[in-house]
């Protein structure tokens, strides 16, 4: 699995966990977030991305992402499931990774590309209880910026 970061080009899962890492201990003293947002763009195929973002509240950001394709898909409720699947999968892997490093603490937030607003909202209640099953935080629209900003940006060119 590789992420693609702006600055540092392509990183592996372990490169960029090791980057994020670093970025913490830049810093001791901040306060720190991990959040994880897949968004896709439909056509002939999908084009699926998931951003990861390590944010020193108050003090910037650096961001990950992957790109990948998938088959069409039927409906909108079953992207929608499969971007919110797609960054607990990421979520667990991170997670797994801080927990080895005796962190256990460390609180990883999803954002789902849904809202109150649009077509996504009635699958608001069952995607955000999906993501809370799971063990992680659930951001949604206007605050899920990791999946509407950050992997979005990286939908539109294939």
């Amino acid at each position: 699995m590789n992420f693609i970061n702006p600055t540092k080009g392509l990183l592996d899962l372990d490169k960029m966990f090791d980057d994020i890492i670093e970025f913490i201990k830049d810093d001791k003293d901040s306060s720190y977030k991990l959040m994880i947002g897949t968004d896709s763009q439909p056509g002939r195929v999908i084009c699926f991305v998931s951003a990861v973002i390590i944010y020193r509240e108050g003090k910037g950001a650096r961001y990950y992402y992957r790109k990948f394709q998938h088959k069409k898909i039927p409906s909108l409720r079953q992207r929608i499931f499969m971007e919110a699947n797609y960054s607990i999968e990421l979520a667990n892997l991170l997670s797994a990774k801080f927990e080895k490093m005796g962190k256990t603490d460390f609180n990883i937030e999803i954002h789902l590309d849904v809202g109150e607003n649009g077509k996504t909202k009635d699958i608001i209640k069952e995607v955000v209880g999906m993501v809370t099953g799971c063990g992680f935080d659930a951001q949604v629209k206007p605050d899920s910026y990791g999946a509407s900003k950050v992997a979005d940006k990286y939908t539109k060119s294939m």
